[in-house]
């Protein structure tokens, strides 16, 4: 039942929001001519003022979010919290600012000097991470309007092989990556592009991003939370950054008796099992499947790097202007193509076919040399995950792995112990 309430409260607020964003700050001027206004495709700017109440609202949220994970363990509280999440940053906040994007714009203000990123974007970007170094992933459990709208169509999960999870768990780098890549050389923000959400919470998009958004919230019926787990770069780094936390949601507020109810209770096979005592010990024979790993680390970043490195050429025609060179040197004759606006544009601008190139090669390099550095990243985190399976697991009760937990609070809302304490102390009361 409550599964269709939630999504009977998702239609209403795509409804509701539909015709919120239908309304215009100024009316439409009158044309005689029959001209026809095109919709626009991103929000309008806000006051300084409202920016920065956006950010104390983030704030608040991640605060009352901690509260309602390490003291008051409602998973009602975070449920409710993510819903207003939901109908604020996104629908009412189009999406936009938000922290996922924000790596972009973090990534360019470092690598280029004339490029200044705004106190509020820079804020949405570090009060996340700051948070989850503290208190796990809290953004993630009732902040972020994109975990919220996939959380709620959540209906019928089901477990994946742990080989497939952890295979589809390496994309979120991958993309991560690549979108500081793309940052970086003033190509493009292929996150903001292709945000699966951000045209149901605008109502405005192509058909084709509509058919991706729609996608994934089908999806996410059975598979919970495909974006977050399985392509949100933003993720990424709250995966590494929550492995680290001070403090993070424990299922049970006391003594696990090992029930196994919190590992049917996680859409997200999050929750770790303990391990058997013979299997805590390490031997010597474990020790020397151990250090290959260790040893093969280096040889993981120089594979990653001289691979990446070779597509660079490939990678770099999104750029508009190696796009624009490559094209007219391979077919010189759509300089007489009027239907080519891309090339008549740039015939008409005066500049050189030498100047072209010669911006076009530098902009090559600068993929090369990000290649060479987005390898290595990649064969560094696949050669740590490898390391991490041959660490030994000394957990001794079910708790939820501190990196992919998404601290929804379902597992702890299951727990029969703390069902069980809530009693007594009712009944104490």
């Amino acid at each position: 039942m409550r599964n269709w309430i939630r999504i009977s409260l998702l239609l209403v607020f795509t409804m509701l929001s539909s015709l919120v964003l239908a309304q215009q700050r100024f009316p439409k001027p009158e044309f005689e001519s029959g001209y026809t206004i095109p919709s626009p495709t991103t929000p309008e700017p806000r006051s300084i003022s409202l920016e920065y109440f956006d950010v104390i609202v983030l704030i608040a949220v991640l605060a009352m979010a901690a509260w309602f994970i390490l003291k008051a363990r409602s998973r009602k509280g975070l449920f409710w919290l993510s819903v207003f999440s939901m109908i604020y940053f996104g629908f009412y906040r189009d999406g936009c600012i938000c922290a996922i994007g924000a790596i972009q714009n973090v990534a360019l203000s470092i690598t280029e000097p004339g490029y200044t990123i705004s106190v509020t974007a820079l804020s949405f970007f570090l009060v996340p991470l700051v948070a989850t170094l503290f208190f796990g992933r809290t953004f993630c459990a009732a902040a972020c309007p994109l975990g919220a709208i996939q959380d709620l169509v959540i209906l019928k999960p089901v477990s994946l092989p742990a080989w497939l999870r952890k295979t589809l768990g390496m994309l979120p780098f991958v993309y991560l990556g690549l979108a500081v890549l793309y940052a970086v050389t003033k190509t493009d923000f292929i996150i903001c592009r292709y945000d699966p959400f951000i045209g149901i919470f605008r109502m405005n998009a192509s058909f084709e991003m509509i058919v991706l958004g729609i996608s994934f919230l089908l999806i996410g019926l059975f598979v919970a939370r495909p974006y977050c787990r399985f392509l949100c770069p933003y993720g990424a780094l709250l995966n590494l950054v929550s492995r680290l936390s001070k403090w993070h949601l424990s299922i049970t507020p006391a003594h696990c008796t090992k029930c196994r109810i919190c590992t049917t209770s996680c859409p997200f096979d999050a929750i770790e099992e303990p391990v058997k005592d013979i299997d805590k010990i390490p031997s010597p024979r474990s020790l020397r499947r151990f250090l290959p790993y260790i040893i093969l680390l280096p040889l993981w970043i120089g594979i990653g790097g001289y691979a990446v490195s070779r597509s660079s050429s490939v990678l770099s025609r999104l750029n508009k202007d190696v796009n624009l060179a490559v094209t007219m040197i391979a077919h010189p004759d759509l300089k007489n193509d009027p239907g080519n606006v891309d090339i008549q544009t740039f015939l008409s601008s005066g500049k050189s076919m030498e100047t072209l190139v010669k911006e076009a090669k530098i902009i090559q390099d600068n993929f090369y040399t990000g290649g060479w550095i987005l390898g290595a990243f990649l064969g560094l985190v696949i050669g740590l995950k490898l390391l991490t399976e041959k660490t030994y697991n000394r957990k001794e009760d079910y708790v939820p792995h501190r990196g992919d937990c998404y601290s929804c609070g379902r597992c702890m809302d299951y727990c029969p112990v703390a069902k069980k304490l809530a009693r007594v102390a009712a009944g104490q009361a």
